[in-house]
């Protein structure tokens, strides 16, 4: 009941020959003729962007008031975090103080 029954491997009914593979001969390609010479890819029609030292002024400025906004979205969350750890170890230490001092009663 608890050995493992092995299945037997069925006889196989027919025997296929093994596959002939015969060589082909390599004939040479003829030549050639070298390619015909491409003509240029057209010019892009879209314009190319210029940065005048107004516009690159503008990125700057841009680009360090983001930086200033993320950053201070970023410390006021450390902060609040900071602020809410403490009043909870604040609102604990009371907790334990009042709870030794009903069981020293």
């Amino acid at each position: 009941m608890f050995r493992p029954k092995i299945p037997s491997m069925p006889t196989p009914t027919h025997v296929t020959p093994p596959a002939v593979v015969e060589p082909t001969t390599v004939v040479p390609a003829a030549q050639t003729s070298p390619p015909a010479p491409v003509a240029p890819a057209p010019a892009s029609s879209r314009p190319t962007v210029q940065l005048t030292p107004g516009t690159a002024l503008a990125l700057v400025g841009g680009g360090t008031a983001v930086a200033l906004v993320v950053g201070a979205v970023l410390v006021s969350m450390l902060l609040a975090v900071a602020i809410t750890a403490a009043s909870v170890a604040v609102c604990a230490v009371v907790l334990r103080s009042l709870l030794t001092s009903q069981h020293r009663r």
